[in-house]
């Protein structure tokens, strides 16, 4: 059979762009739970029992249900749409483990801070790293049980973010909601990416 051109090109796959995003933020946050909710395939988990000797290092105060912590990665994949995937990679949360940030960094699009509006105070390092770095980043607020509400831009002056920093609400544990934050960032970086691109332009 003879196939036209018109035809070649509706069979041809799509290859897909990939993207890489981070997900970072303070012990306990839910940055393993909010990949593994997303991922279409298995995530890759690099957790650790808690044990006593990391007690010192390793502050449970708001998380006391917490066994576990990941010592070097998460990792995830989700497919936007057919020619947009994103590979998410999810850092770990206490000062010993920074090590690997930079690493991981390389090449990223974005990045999600995901916030506990009881210990906001654990976001200022993931924010302070990627506003020295230049990597666009949304703050997502995880709504734990019992944790109180506030309004985006009252989480916007407490954490002293630029106008431009996306604040969402999310629930780390639910796959539509952690999708929409992942949105959310991809389309903030495009938009910084425009923004940076037009002064050169002019």
């Amino acid at each position: 059979m003879v196939f036209g051109r018109a035809e070649r090109r509706r069979n041809k796959a799509v290859e897909p762009v990939t993207l890489k995003i981070l997900v970072a933020g303070g012990f306990g946050v839910g940055k393993t739970t909010l990949v593994g909710s997303v991922s279409e395939i298995k995530p890759l988990r690099t957790e650790e029992q808690l044990t006593e000797a990391s007690l010192p290092f390793d502050d449970t105060a708001g998380v006391e249900g917490k066994h576990t912590t990941t010592v070097a990665m998460d990792f995830g994949r989700i497919t936007l749409r057919e020619d947009l995937v994103l590979y998410l990679f999810g850092t770990p949360g206490q000062d010993r483990f920074w090590f690997l940030w930079d690493e991981l960094a390389t090449g990223a699009l974005g990045a999600v801070v995901l916030a506990d509006t009881r210990r906001l105070e654990d976001s200022f390092a993931a924010i302070d790293y990627f506003e020295r770095r230049g990597i666009p980043f949304t703050v997502a607020v995880n709504c734990f049980e019992g944790a109180d509400r506030y309004p985006a831009e009252t989480v916007r002056e407490a954490l002293d973010l630029d106008p431009e920093v996306s604040v969402v609400d999310c629930d780390a544990r639910e796959k539509d909601s952690a999708r929409d934050v992942l949105i959310e960032v991809v389309r903030h970086a495009l938009r910084m990416s425009e923004e940076q691109r037009e002064p050169a332009l002019s």
